[in-house]
């Protein structure tokens, strides 16, 4: 797989203003209001914010910390710990698994479908991608190139039949041919929309009644939204028990800082990240690497 490189510098820039601090200076409230304003414009979000601070307070009064340079390294601690408490793995439990694909249009959603399968096909797992949203023609011929450039197969139906049936028949066809793993695209869908979200419950009852078993309900989020991403995960999560979140273009965005208010405040573990527009870009999170690369608390000259 590939490894994060100079793809999280937006981010790593929202972040920035803790390498500026003076290393020797006191701690007091006018530290803390600037470590909490920090946060907030790194888009970790009001609620997530006050959480880690209240925890960072009491820890430091506890170590009995007397300098900002303590208290940054130990706010890096806290948050590689926000993240690590998840279990960021894929679940492969099922036979076949059915990893079912969900989030709002523009998002990359077949794009995130596409590179699991070259990623999986690469591993020399048979796959099966079941082209579930019926209603964008697109979504389908984009499913079936990359299904025949990484030799995975395409379950796909007429435009606009049921998701749902796609989705069961390719786990049917999957269980019958032996393949490991499902991958199962659906229709973009506003979190707002009611009817929408219904239809979405539907499409993993009835994967779940299959052969095969939904190990996966991954939500796919635009890191590029911000904040308003949360919105989206906790209108999703009321509908769909999600096991994890993609956040895609995170490389051409400064707002990464997203994810710890998604762990702070859904408890909800990021699976996967998109680093960029290539086949191998899309990559397992791992939250040490990912603190470390943005939260970089040199001294600048």
């Amino acid at each position: 797989m590939k490894k994060i490189s100079t793809e999280l510098e937006n981010t790593r820039k929202t972040f920035s203003f803790f390498s500026r601090l003076k290393r020797n200076s006191p701690v007091d409230n006018g530290l803390w209001n600037e470590i909490e304003e920090a946060l907030i414009q790194a888009d970790v979000g009001v609620t997530a914010t006050s959480r880690i601070i209240e925890v960072l307070q009491a820890k430091s009064k506890e170590l009995r910390l007397s300098t900002s340079e303590s208290i940054l390294d130990l706010l890096k601690e806290q948050l590689k710990n926000s993240l690590q408490k998840f279990n960021t793995e894929l679940d492969s439990g099922g036979d076949p698994s059915v990893w079912v694909f969900v989030g709002v249009n523009g998002v990359g959603k077949t794009t995130s479908v596409a590179k699991v399968a070259n990623w999986k096909s690469n591993e020399n797992e048979r796959v099966v991608l079941a082209a579930g949203d019926t209603f964008r023609a697109a979504a389908s011929e984009q499913l079936e190139k990359w299904a025949n450039s990484c030799g995975a197969e395409l379950i796909k139906g007429a435009e606009g039949a049921d998701p749902s049936s796609v989705i069961y028949d390719a786990t049917e066809y999957a269980q019958a041919k032996n393949a490991s793993l499902v991958l199962a695209d659906t229709a973009g869908r506003l979190h707002t929309k009611s009817n929408l979200m219904q239809e979405l419950e539907k499409i993993v009852r009835v994967a779940n009644k299959g052969s095969g078993t939904v190990t996966e309900v991954l939500l796919v989020l635009d890191a590029t939204v911000g904040q308003n991403g949360l919105q989206q995960a906790k209108s999703f999560a009321e509908s769909v028990d999600l096991t994890g979140i993609i956040l895609t273009k995170l490389d051409g965005s400064s707002k990464g800082g997203i994810i710890f208010a998604i762990a702070e405040e859904l408890a909800i573990p990021i699976k996967l990240i998109g680093i960029g527009e290539g086949k191998e870009d899309l990559i397992p999170f791992d939250p040490e690497i990912f603190v470390e690369k943005i939260l970089d608390f040199q001294e600048e000259s």
